[in-house]
């Protein structure tokens, strides 16, 4: 089991940045790919970035490419998702996934608010 905690999220304007950690223990962070997602209200659930356990990867949805950044700190078991330019369409809840095999474990989400 893991578990994930998520915080830094927020209001901003149109425009700003919003850094987001996902905290996670309970089992060894470093063996999990991580992931963020998102869920508008009235949308589904959809993929925002990833990052391998090492580090060495990363993807990211074609509508945050050069935008937002995903790291990760195997030592201190946190991930990030580094948001700039923020939009309007970026207003969602966020959350943070661990993945390990056909496992996924799930954070409680964070709200991220861009008003216009």
């Amino acid at each position: 089991q893991v578990q994930l905690v998520e915080s830094g999220g927020g209001l901003v304007q149109a425009g700003g940045s919003l850094r987001l950690s996902c905290a996670t223990s309970g089992r060894t962070f470093s063996n999990y790919a991580m992931g963020w997602f998102r869920q508008a209200p009235g949308k589904e659930r959809e993929f925002v970035a990833a990052i391998s356990w090492s580090g060495g990867s990363t993807d990211y949805a074609d509508s945050v490419k050069g935008r937002f950044a995903i790291s990760r700190d195997n030592a201190k078991n946190t991930v990030y998702l580094q948001m700039n330019s923020l939009k309007p369409d970026d207003t969602a809840v966020y959350y943070c996934a661990a993945d390990r095999g056909t496992l996924r474990y799930w954070g409680q989400g964070t709200q991220v608010t861009v008003s216009s």
